[in-house]
């Protein structure tokens, strides 16, 4: 008897464009493109100032670009667990609109091409940037929920700098108000980003040193370590201190009462991040001058 033949299995339907571009859309939102872009965009600004030039900024800031999408997608993957556990549907993963496995994959992408872009700029820059990109990994993996979450983005943003200047001819360290700014308006953005989740936070176990003070002397910590790191900057460099300089100082004092003020919801972080642009205006007038 001829043998039977077996059933042929009906193919899996293809996705839709429109399922492709929900993934697509869903991977993009996935690494928190807000910060993700702020500190891009910070990154371009400080290289204009110190004079990186077309090509040297281009490469400074695809570097950066590709750490912070790695950061922030390995964010959202190590999270997963947690923001379904206090329902945050606003998260792509959480709500299905992208695969764990993309996002563990762009985020080990992003991390792999990120390697070589910063060690195209010298071995002391890229050894600098690839440090601060592991601070980050470490936080989002592990010491977010320790005493000491406020200590990666104190190192990371503290060595921005450093990847910048050490690219130029001479590889100089930056000025150590700059470096010092840096860390400080890191640690401020720290507090201020964890503010709206903190509750949440404690319910699934993250107890970094923000969800350990509580939302209200959180929120004040937040403002005087933003407020401290505007007048370093200010401060800092040479010459006298012009009027956009007491202005700046005049906003982030407005900008640690309001964040002291109102730790609630999504709006004490893009004052901070408002606040880091118009520090990042004040650095390139001062250090192009």
């Amino acid at each position: 008897m001829p043998a039977r033949l077996a059933s042929p299995r009906p193919a899996a339907a293809a996705p839709s464009a429109a399922g492709r571009l929900r993934a697509v859309l869903g991977l993009l939102a996935a690494c928190h493109p807000v910060p993700a872009a702020a500190v891009t965009l910070l990154t371009a600004a400080l290289a204009v100032a110190v004079g990186r030039g077309p090509s040297g900024t281009a490469l400074t800031v695809a570097a950066v670009a590709a750490g912070q999408l790695s950061v922030g997608w390995c964010n959202d993957r190590a999270d997963l667990r947690r923001d379904l556990a206090a329902g945050r549907r606003a998260q792509p993963l959480a709500a299905c609109t992208v695969s764990p496995a993309a996002v563990a994959g762009a985020a080990g992408l992003a991390l792999l091409c990120c390697v070589p872009l910063s060690l195209a700029a010298g071995r002391a820059a890229g050894a600098v940037h690839l440090a601060a990109v592991a601070a980050a990994w470490a936080y989002n993996l592990r010491l977010k929920a320790t005493a000491v979450s406020w200590v990666p983005y104190a190192v990371a943003f503290g060595l921005l700098p450093a990847f910048v200047t050490l690219g130029l001819p001479g590889a100089p360290w930056p000025p150590a108000w700059l470096t010092a700014g840096a860390a400080l308006l890191g640690a401020g953005a720290h507090f201020a980003n964890v503010l709206p989740d903190i509750d949440d936070d404690l319910a699934t176990g993250i107890t970094g040193l923000p969800q350990r003070l509580g939302a209200r002397r959180a929120a004040v910590v937040a403002g005087l370590l933003v407020l401290a790191s505007t007048a370093v900057l200010v401060a800092g460099p040479p010459g006298r201190m012009t009027a956009y300089g007491w202005g700046l100082l005049g906003g982030a004092a407005a900008t640690a009462l309001l964040v002291s003020r109102r730790p609630a919801g999504r709006l004490p972080f893009l004052a901070v991040l408002a606040l880091a642009g118009a520090d990042a205006v004040l650095l390139v007038v001062r250090m192009r001058g």
